[in-house]
């Protein structure tokens, strides 16, 4: 798989990742370690079987590889490839890249919004100290591009030490528990202005 300095430039390996079921494995695999393909199954909504085969494809594009054995060393194990995992749009992308691009930022923005729905329907059940620690905010923020980058950079940096993927529940205090964070920055597009109605359509009063 190729991989450029801003992330993920092999459209055959971007069209194999915007899968939803290969994504939630993908997700499975770096939040709480190697797993079997019976074990990612489970999360996906899929058969063992469906399973080695994503887990398959995943690595033939440089997702996921090997992990070490556990027991007796009869089960396959798999864990996600440690490496930076982004996509950005440049200015000399190829359309079928950048085509492949969208459709993968698509991809990753309806798992965002569908684990955020998740949070959200829950919200009600969870304990006092969560609830007032949950926060779903929108800002709109006047900056020029390098400002937004270096704002993207200190955010990542912020967050760094929190990722699940490095941080151990040994590491991690008593009462941690995976959450997610969504950072999204990007510069706003002017909203079509569908102009006034012709006729008033209320009905009369």
């Amino acid at each position: 798989m190729t991989r450029d300095s801003d992330g993920l430039s092999d459209p055959k390996a971007m069209r194999a990742l915007a899968h939803p079921a290969r994504l939630m494995i993908l997700n499975r695999l770096g939040v709480e370690g190697s797993a079997t393909a019976t074990e990612v199954a489970e999360i996906a909504g899929i058969t063992p079987s469906a399973a080695s085969y994503h887990l398959r494809m995943l690595a033939k594009y440089g997702f996921v590889e090997d992990a070490p054995p556990r027991g007796d060393g009869r089960e396959r194990l798999w864990r996600p490839v440690d490496r930076p995992l982004s996509v950005g749009i440049r200015a000399d992308d190829r359309p079928e890249v950048r085509d492949a691009k969208v459709s993968l930022m698509l991809a990753f923005r309806r798992e965002a919004n569908e684990e955020a729905e998740r949070a959200l329907t829950e919200l009600d059940r969870e304990p006092e100290e969560w609830r007032d620690a949950t926060v779903f905010n929108r800002v709109r923020i006047r900056v020029d591009a390098e400002e937004m980058a270096r704002l993207n950079e200190a955010i990542r940096e912020l967050i760094e030490p929190y990722v699940a993927r490095r941080r151990s529940e040994e590491d991690a205090p008593n009462g941690a528990r995976i959450a997610e964070a969504q950072v999204n920055l990007f510069p706003v597009a002017k909203r079509p202005v569908p102009g006034l109605p012709t006729e008033d359509h209320d009905p009369p009063g």
